[in-house]
């Protein structure tokens, strides 16, 4: 058995329930730091002695198990020692073997458990577990609000009052706004009166000890930050702020206001809200407020006029976005006055009537007055001159007077043209005033052509064709055209001239729409020509009216009432060419004829003895067969159109039978000329055939004015071909007639008869 030190331990007991209980060892308690070194534990024996005595050994951690050597036991008396100063925070207890053994090395008792405890003692301070703890609360808050809690740890045997921690304040300032709680730790509002603007942060100093209290120290800092509340209105800085802006000035900034807020810059309870309450009933200005420094600017948002008013006085408020606390002290809304002043600049001349709109007839005569077109000059309390001049006058149609802006003709206004648009005619008209620098301003005079009924209409074709038996195709539509534009053209009105009652026999003409009509026969007629007298008015104001002759061609009608011959109806189709063409026609080949026989005379000279030589050796007649072309004849091959006899010896054939005379002769017919004498040269021609062309206009008799004349021949040796030649080597793929259509209505039949 074993004790630590009384004679009772060591008895010997009988039975082997008694030298168990014996070898049974108590836990031993030592103090952590113990400083007497090496210091006696406790004593073990075995009851079971021998001879040669008890060999006594112990194992475990701090002995043959790390940490080693602290404890040590002599092994022939069974003393256990320590041997080095213990820390209960490293280890607070070590289990260690105990071993008996005789001299042999055999065992004489069964291993036992030596347990070592180590005593706490307060050698180890509170420690918190930051250095700085951070709070937050809301200013004006109530007593009792918590706001944080700091903690700490020791070291030391919790169930110890080494470990036993009390919190509290060891400074705060003045105004002790904060507690803590000494258990737990936690920092709460003391006292009402927290202002974030007369103090923000809070610094606390606060200590952690244990014992209760009354053993180590330790301490930490708690920093509360008070979050703002709006409970400070904004206030300007100043009653009354002057700024000045140009007039007409639109979208720039006249200046700034500036206000001072205490609650927290840039927090929501710091940003201000400006109104103007006065002085603005035309909403002119604006003011906004600047986000990064608080300050209301003034923006002009429509433009200012000096002459109009010259000094603005704007009463301003401002207030916060968000609205006040509950808590906070009333206070009235804050007010300032601004005054802005208004600078008088110099201002464009303004058109007060653009564009300027005005009616001129069409064919107003040059320098006639149309409009007076001035600018008036905004700047009423400056002495300036305005100036006009024609900024764009594209057909150069107007003159301006420069100091006056009376606007005149230059030059006969006339419709259609090119530079009308729609009827409008738009000018340009320039205002300077003779400031420095001057200013101009632009106005835009439309002008608006009238249209003056100054033509007639006109038959679009004025002949045609049409079967001679009433109801049975004796009709022919009739459509006529007006260059003046409506009111002023159709509807047209188409009737018989008045002048000759009697056609109103034969003919008649009902309205088919308002630009044709159409032409009825009433009586059965004789084929043939016939010009009709057509007065056609149209429906301007005053209306205009003209008398057109009609050439008709009337066929023999067929059963289905066309015309029964087709080659018939193409021939007196051709009859329908007027005058006007037939004389166009004419003149053409008038003008080959010169153009042959300027060539002719060219070589005259050269060629005379040939040609006599010719001549004298020639008996047969070398004059052209004429041929009859309103006949469709053989062509050249045909010769027995004419008898060229006729043309050899006119004097056997004058007496005749006299040809029928044409039914729209005129009514004064003058006498047949006598039978003209040949020419006897080549260059005798041209008088012979314009003594031909007047006496076929003049001569009733011959046959209609699109009938084919009969000339003479060309002459003996020229050396020019034949015109037949000429026209005969040119194919209609060659030809081009579309130009006809261009010299009016008139040639727009011979345009389609040729041209297609």
């Amino acid at each position: 058995a074993a004790a630590p030190g009384t004679p009772q331990a060591w008895r010997q007991h009988e039975g082997p329930r008694r030298v168990k209980r014996a070898w049974v060892i108590p836990p031993i308690s030592v103090s952590e730091n113990h400083k007497r070194i090496p210091h006696l534990l406790v004593q073990i024996k075995s009851d079971k002695q021998q001879p040669g005595g008890v060999i006594y050994s112990i194992k475990g951690p701090g002995v043959d198990e790390e940490p080693l050597g602290i404890f040590s036991i002599d092994k022939f008396s069974g003393k256990v020692f320590l041997n080095a100063m213990l820390d209960r925070e490293e280890n607070d207890r070590y289990r260690l073997r105990a071993f008996a053994l005789d001299l042999g090395g055999v065992t004489l008792e069964d291993p036992t458990d030596l347990e070592i405890i180590v005593v706490d003692q307060n050698d180890n301070r509170p420690l918190f577990r930051q250095d700085v703890f951070t709070g937050h609360v809301v200013e004006g808050a109530e007593p009792g609000t918590c706001v944080m809690t700091v903690d700490a740890t020791d070291a030391d045997d919790p169930d110890t009052d080494n470990a036993a921690l009390r919190y509290s304040i060891l400074e705060q300032g003045a105004a002790s706004m904060f507690s803590i709680n000494a258990t737990t730790g936690e920092i709460c509002t003391a006292r009402p009166g927290l202002d974030r603007e007369t103090m923000g942060v809070y610094n606390l100093t606060v200590q952690a000890a244990d014992m209760s209290g009354d053993g180590l120290t330790t301490t930490a800092m708690a920093v509360i930050y008070l979050e703002d509340i709006n409970d400070n209105s904004p206030e300007f800085t100043k009653e009354e702020f002057s700024m000045e802006v140009e007039e007409q000035a639109a979208g720039v900034d006249v200046g700034k206001v500036f206000v001072h807020d205490k609650d927290l810059v840039g927090s929501p309870s710091w940003l201000a809200k400006y109104t103007i309450l006065e002085g603005d009933p035309e909403g002119a200005f604006t003011i906004r407020t600047d986000p990064h420094t608080n300050d209301g600017v003034l923006s002009v948002v429509k433009p200012l006029d000096h002459e109009v008013r010259d000094r603005f006085e704007l009463t301003v408020s401002v207030q916060n976005e968000q609205p006040l606390e509950p808590t906070a002290p009333p206070s009235p809304r804050a007010l300032a006055t601004v005054c802005v002043r208004v600078r008088d600049v110099n201002e464009a001349p303004v058109f007060r009537e653009n564009p300027r709109r005005i009616s001129v007839l069409e064919g107003t005569p040059p320098g006639t007055p149309i409009t007076t077109y001035t600018a008036s000059d905004p700047d009423t309390h400056q002495i300036q001159t305005l100036t006009y001049a024609l900024l764009y006058d594209p057909a150069d149609w107007l003159q301006l007077d420069p100091h006056a802006g009376t606007v005149r003709t230059k030059r006969e206004l006339q419709h259609p043209s090119a530079f009308l648009q729609g009827g409008w005619y738009i000018a340009l008209v320039l205002a300077r005033d003779d400031a420095e620098p001057p200013l101009s301003a632009t106005g835009t005079l439309s002008i608006e052509i009238l249209e003056v009924n100054d033509h007639a209409p006109q038959l679009q074709t004025p002949a045609g064709v049409l079967c001679g038996r009433p109801g049975r195709g004796g009709t022919l539509l009739l459509g006529a055209t007006d260059d003046d534009r409506p009111p002023h053209g159709a509807p047209f009105h188409f009737q018989l001239s008045p002048q000759q009652p009697q056609l109103a026999r034969n003919w008649s003409i009902t309205r088919f729409n308002v630009t044709h009509a159409v032409l009825a026969v009433l009586a059965e007629l004789p084929e043939g020509p016939y010009s009709l007298p057509l007065l056609l008015r149209d429906s301007g104001t005053p209306p205009q009216e003209q008398q057109q002759l009609l050439n008709v061609s009337v066929c023999h009608c067929g059963r289905d009432g066309t015309c029964q011959d087709g080659v018939l109806a193409a021939a007196t189709a051709g009859a329908g060419i007027t005058l006007g063409a037939l004389l166009i026609i004419l003149g053409s080949i008038l003008l080959l004829l010169v153009l042959v026989a300027v060539g002719a005379a060219r070589v005259r000279g050269r060629r005379r003895a040939l040609r006599k030589g010719l001549l004298e050796r020639s008996r047969d007649d070398m004059r052209d067969n004429i041929l009859n072309y309103d006949e469709q004849g053989g062509g050249e091959e045909d010769q027995d159109a004419y008898d060229i006899n006729q043309l050899r010896h006119p004097e056997l054939f004058s007496a005749r039978a006299k040809p029928p005379v044409r039914r729209d002769a005129p009514l004064s017919s003058g006498t047949p000329l006598a039978p003209r004498k040949l020419p006897n040269s080549p260059s005798d021609i041209e008088d012979f055939i314009n003594e031909g062309l007047e006496a076929a206009d003049s001569d009733p008799s011959v046959p209609p004015y699109d009938t084919a004349l009969i000339y003479d021949y060309e002459g003996s040796g020229s050396v020019a071909s034949p015109l037949s030649s000429i026209v005969s080597s040119l194919t209609d793929e060659d030809q081009d007639y579309d130009y006809l259509s261009e010299w009016g209505p008139r040639f727009r039949r011979l345009a389609d008869l040729y041209g297609h």
